[in-house]
């Protein structure tokens, strides 16, 4: 049960584990109720027990059934309240039902221990509190029982009251009534109800087999309640299922003083002997002449003859003890014995002294002997009739039956009959016990056969001594030698052909992986190949192996083979699966694939419904909103949205003349940079750039062409970018009058009045780090130069035209051609400059005098004060 519990339920399952504890701890609980100490044993079963496991179909226990056959402690391990609540000291010796077996404690159990595990185990199983209180209280009854005395000679009464009055308080009926029950009977003869009063013996008899009863009843009623928690249908599990059969029953008994017990328990082992017999022993034969295989004929005994000696109709024992039995008059034992002897005198099994007067061994008018399978067993005929009649009066069950326990009264069903009722007469304890054997053998017959023998080395318990006679008995009565015969004489394996060639096909190269030919052809060339020809014969559907040698010699070859099939098989499977695997992907790419074409597609007519007519449109789509891209093409749509600002830029360019293309370059480098931050910035005038070229602004323009013809000779510069005259201040926050001309190279300073005379060399462009103008109308320029030195002026033109935004688009867009870069443009306030390595800070204010822009010192910092009109 153990190894059962410890290999199933890998799931899990919640119904599972509760059968399987059930089916554990049942054990527990059984023993408690149904072994004992005997002579032999210290915790032997005086109980037979078979039990049948459900398994569903993943070999999980899911439920079972127990059925006991023959039922043949509570005061150390209870505690104190509970024995004295049953009236019960913990002294075992105080009570004759426990005192009879000499010493009552057993070295090698823990009584308490073992409560405590019966307790918890009722509890597992699912008794309620209630009805784990009756069962003992039943026991306690029964220990009650044991010590009732009585007295009074031909009318019995109870002497100790006290006894009575306990065995009341734990059946839950009076005290009176179970003095009744056990000091008389009630008999209904004619209508009429008589109270037939009993004698002492009468008495003493009555309350021990009221003892067994209640005892029996009880065990019956646990096995029932066992039965109910595990019963398959309890946790759904309704439809066919797996079933494997427990035998656990008691072995052959011969001892000094063999009686109707014995008996019963010897019968029960010829029963099982002969299914041995025939399950094993005689299959064995048959099998080899069904499959025409030739062999040498084994005798074995075959023990029916002795079973029909006990359970024949008419002439078996039990039938001439019922027969006995049911007699009228007073029948003793002596009777059943002659009647036995007359019967059964011919029987070679069977002798008495009457019918072998010479046998000294027996006892006349008590002892039989049957020549039983494991040998000869001597009976005394003392008790059978009493024991077999095993006779309870109704008044006892009645007596249950009323009880105000409702358990108690569940497990006495028959008490509900009328005193004046005729009632069937029960089955005898013989026969009921031949019937449960007969169907414990059919079951069994209907089941696979395995055998677990266990052979008792010694009778004291020892586990150094070996007792040879008693082991060969044993080996005898189990029919061991039979068995080993045989098999010597037949074959230690056979196997139907077709599971031979699929087991070992793959050792030869002929069968693998497939045979053509004939199954039984196939099996043997494996034969062949492998030299075992010798060792084996060929049935009809099977083949059969005789040495055991030549088996492991065929599995050794298939398990050197296994190694090679598993590679194969794993290289075949991991091909097949990675096959699958590719198809997979291949199907998820084309898909994905298909999937984005799609998206794209989508996305494509999207934009075309959308901008399809942006040539027609007055922005060419730039307020057009761009329909949501696919994830993936999220980079490609950045490229788009970028072809399309170019395509823009383009299509506003296409309407632009080639001419005034540079312009237009220079306000849109301005513009990125003035756009939102500078009030005015002059992109609505045009840009003409060298403006002290032009009589506009200058009226001595000669001069100034031939001062830049003669520095362009000898500078080397292209042309000429920007040119003004402006109010310029110097580090010592002096202003002057000068013009700036700005070239492909270099920045230069002129003197107006000295016919613009350049002012030392000119500026190298790439000497230019940034610019910083003010957000302001005012015409405030500061061209940052590497040099520490920068240049401040303030733009000046007769028309007052806004110029700073064309400085600003100028010096970038050059600078980005050269450089390769964007140049820092500051728009604030409050700028930053250095002059003459020092930080100076330039500030815009505006003044109402109207003698033009001038510069001056305020503090640290200059000032541009700039006329409002």
């Amino acid at each position: 049960m153990r190894y059962i519990a410890a290999v199933t339920n890998i799931g899990g399952q919640k119904e599972v584990e509760r059968v399987k504890d059930v089916l554990i701890k049942s054990n527990n609980i059984l023993e408690a109720f149904g072994n004992a100490k005997t002579n032999r044993n210290d915790n032997s079963s005086r109980f037979g027990k078979y039990m049948d496991i459900n398994f569903d179909f993943k070999g999980d226990p899911v439920g079972g059934h127990i059925n006991n056959y023959l039922l043949e402690k509570l005061l150390s391990g209870a505690q104190e309240n509970m024995l004295n609540d049953m009236n019960l000291s913990r002294d075992p010796r105080a009570y004759k039902f426990i005192n009879q077996g000499g010493d009552h404690k057993v070295a090698s159990l823990n009584d308490k221990q073992d409560f405590r595990g019966v307790m918890d185990a009722m509890k597992a199983t699912g008794f309620s509190v209630d009805e784990i209180s009756t069962a003992w209280q039943v026991v306690a009854a029964v220990i009650h029982l044991g010590n009732v005395e009585f007295v009074g000679e031909d009318q019995a009464s109870v002497a100790n009251q006290a006894e009575s009055a306990s065995i009341g308080k734990m059946l839950q009926v009076s005290r009176e009534d179970v003095e009744k029950a056990l000091c008389s009977r009630v008999i209904a003869a004619g209508g009429n109800v008589v109270d037939k009063h009993l004698n002492v013996a009468e008495s003493t008899y009555a309350g021990q087999a009221f003892a067994k009863a209640m005892y029996e009843r009880l065990f019956s009623w646990i096995v029932g309640k066992i039965n109910d928690a595990i019963d398959p249908k309890h946790g759904g599990y309704v439809s066919k299922n797996t079933v494997i059969g427990v035998l656990d029953i008691y072995g052959f008994e011969i001892f000094d003083n063999n009686s109707f017990e014995q008996f019963c328990i010897n019968y029960c082992n010829e029963k099982l002997q002969q299914l041995f017999i025939e399950l094993v022993l005689k299959q064995e034969q048959e099998e080899y002449m069904k499959e025409g295989i030739e062999w040498q004929h084994i005798d074995y005994f075959n023990n029916k003859v002795i079973c029909d000696l006990v359970e024949l109709p008419h002439k078996g024992v039990f039938a001439i003890l019922d027969e006995a039995c049911l007699n009228v008059g007073k029948v003793t034992d002596e009777v059943f014995l002659d009647a036995m002897s007359k019967k059964l005198n011919k029987h070679d099994r069977f002798s008495s002294r009457t019918n072998n007067p010479a046998d000294k061994t027996l006892e006349h008018h008590r002892d039989f002997r049957i020549k039983h399978y494991a040998g000869d067993v001597t009976y005394s005929v003392i008790g059978f009739i009493d024991k077999n009649k095993d006779t309870l009066f109704m008044d006892f069950k009645r007596l249950l039956f009323n009880s105000a326990n409702p358990v108690i009264k569940s497990m006495w069903p028959e008490g509900k009959t009328s005193v004046t009722e005729t009632t069937k007469r029960p089955v005898t304890a013989g026969t009921a016990f031949k019937i449960s054997m007969i169907a414990l053998v059919e079951n069994l017959a209907s089941k696979t056969p395995f055998y677990v023998r266990c052979i008792k080395p010694n009778e004291v318990k020892s586990p150094v001594l070996f007792d040879e006679t008693r082991v060969q008995h044993q080996v005898m009565y189990l029919g061991l030698m039979e068995n080993v015969r045989v098999r010597r004489a037949g074959f230690a394996f056979r196997m139907p052909y077709d599971r031979f060639l699929k087991r070992y096909k793959l050792i030869c190269n002929e069968t693998w992986p497939n045979y053509r030919g004939q199954v039984i052809d196939g099996v043997k060339v494996i034969i062949d190949q492998q030299g075992f020809s010798s060792d084996v014969k060929y049935g009809k559907s099977k083949i059969f192996i005789r040495s055991p040698q030549t088996l492991f010699s065929l599995e050794q070859a298939r398990e050197e083979k296994m190694p090679c099939i598993v590679l194969f098989l794993q290289r075949m499977s991991r091909g097949a699966l990675a096959r699958k695997r590719a198809r997979g992907m291949r199907a998820v790419y084309l898909i994905m694939r298909r999937y984005k074409r799609y998206k794209l597609r989508c996305y494509s007519l999207a934009c075309l419904s959308r901008f399809g007519n942006a040539r027609n449109m007055k922005d060419f789509g730039k307020g057009v909103q761009w329909p949501k891209p696919p994830h993936s093409m999220r980079p490609t749509v950045e490229l788009l949205k970028r072809a399309h600002l170019r395509w823009r830029a383009f299509m506003i360019l296409s309407k632009i003349k080639e001419s005034e293309r540079p312009v237009v370059r220079l306000k849109v480098m301005a513009g990125d940079v003035l756009v939102g931050k500078r009030i005015d910035w002059g992109v609505k005038r045009n840009w003409e750039g060298n403006y002290l070229a032009t009589t506009k602004d200058n009226s001595t323009t000669a001069d100034f062409v031939s001062q830049v013809n003669g520095l362009k000779s000898k500078d080397g510069f292209s042309r000429v970018l920007f040119s003004s005259f402006v109010k310029k201040t110097n580090k010592f926050s002096k202003s002057a009058d000068r013009g700036i001309v700005i070239t492909d190279k270099f920045i230069y300073k002129v003197d107006p009045k000295k016919k613009f005379k350049p002012m030392g060399k000119g500026t190298p462009m790439t000497e230019v780090t940034g610019m910083s103008v003010s957000p302001g109308k005012d015409q405030l320029a500061i061209i940052h130069l590497s040099g520490g030195n920068d240049l401040v002026v303030c733009l000046e033109n007769p028309a007052l035209e806004e110029r700073v935004g064309e400085l600003v688009g100028v010096v970038t867009s050059h600078m980005h051609k050269i450089l390769k870069r964007d140049l820092k443009v500051n728009i604030t306030k409050s700028a930053t400059c250095s002059l003459g390595g020092k930080q100076r800070t330039v500030t815009v204010k505006e003044t109402a005098v109207n003698g033009g822009p001038a510069f001056k010192k305020e503090g640290d910092s200059l000032v541009l004060m700039w006329p409002n009109a």
